[in-house]
């Protein structure tokens, strides 16, 4: 497929990692915690779809991530599949009309004129992907969360300030999947067999503070799970912090 805008791709490797902190609570119920330190962590996003052709190339760059050694502690990849793309034969199972008003959304923040895939976005900005994954160095606050597989609780600490946060922020929460195998019968990747990491099963947000329900999704054929959280200011778009890990 020619995608809707030009797209260049170069493959690279990133390294560092961080580990989040895993315990059980007297329920029983184990435990996720993850922090993001005060720099910025970034929030790397790609939009694509399982029924365009330029994609896979940018999926694989963006599953062997998985073996990088920066993976959550500087960065934090997501995957949200489109769904403008399934006209063309294939309908695309992990696709939300959600995930491509966010792509909408985003070109109207940066006075696009269209989308196109594959499209990455590095903490809010239009990005060519397999470019240099180096930290920011921005010290932004510290972003930490904690998980117990029905609920996500937050607390966001400023740079510069003791105290969290109380308002005028807003947290993003996505169950990921790893480990995916897509075999493809129609459109433009028929006859591929299509593996894919970090993708988006369910997005959900509330104002930072809040406990956010966010339940790992019954999906078959999912044998890996992260989750990503992430920050932006009341009614933005543009990330400012992000933490994140495996939960299993």
């Amino acid at each position: 497929m020619v995608s809707m805008r030009p797209f260049l791709f170069f493959c690279v490797g990133v390294f560092a990692l961080a580990a989040g902190l895993n315990a059980t609570e007297p329920g029983g119920k184990n435990l996720h915690r993850f922090a993001s330190g005060p720099a910025q962590v970034s929030l790397i996003e790609l939009y694509t779809s399982e029924g365009c052709s330029s994609c896979p190339p940018a999926d694989r760059w963006l599953g062997g991530l998985r073996e990088a050694p920066g993976l959550w502690r500087d960065f934090v990849p997501v995957a949200l599949h489109v769904d403008y793309w399934n006209r063309l034969g294939w309908p695309d199972r992990f696709s939300t009309r959600a995930f491509t008003q966010r792509e909408y959304d985003y070109a109207a923040m940066w006075q696009g004129d269209s989308v196109y895939t594959p499209c990455f976005v590095r903490d809010g900005a239009e990005w060519r992907g397999g470019h240099d994954l180096a930290p920011t160095g921005r010290k932004v606050g510290e972003l930490t969360v904690s998980y117990d597989g029905a609920v996500v609780r937050t607390e966001f600490i400023p740079a510069g300030e003791k105290a969290a946060a109380r308002a005028g922020y807003e947290v993003h929460a996505a169950i990921l999947g790893g480990g995916i195998t897509s075999t493809v019968t129609a459109g433009e990747n028929r006859g591929e067999t299509l593996r894919h990491y970090f993708v988006a099963l369910r997005l959900a947000q509330a104002a930072l503070g809040a406990e956010l329900p966010l339940a790992v999704p019954p999906i078959t054929g999912v044998p890996h799970h992260a989750l990503a959280v992430w920050i932006t200011r009341t009614g933005e778009l543009t990330p400012l912090q992000a933490a994140g890990g495996w939960l299993d």
